[in-house]
């Protein structure tokens, strides 16, 4: 069952409407976007990099060294 949803509606309207604008292709959407970026007057701030979170160079991996016992039934 599709729901209507009108906000998505205009958005998929939107995408479609800039993907022609652009030729019809991601890549071609992609270079109108960074072209027009390039001419804004916009500070563009770029990433320095991926640099791990954790000293150790392990992202997103924590271990329990003492895990609590389960819950008691009551």
């Amino acid at each position: 069952m599709t729901m209507n949803n009108p906000i998505l509606d205009e958005l998929h309207a939107i995408r479609r409407q800039m993907l022609a604008d652009a030729g019809g292709t991601l890549a071609g959407l992609v270079a109108k976007i960074q072209a027009d970026q390039a001419k804004s007057d916009r500070v563009i701030i770029k990433n320095a990099g991926n640099h791990p979170m954790q000293p150790s160079g392990e992202v997103g991996r924590f271990e329990v060294v003492n895990p609590p016992s389960p819950p008691v039934d009551r």
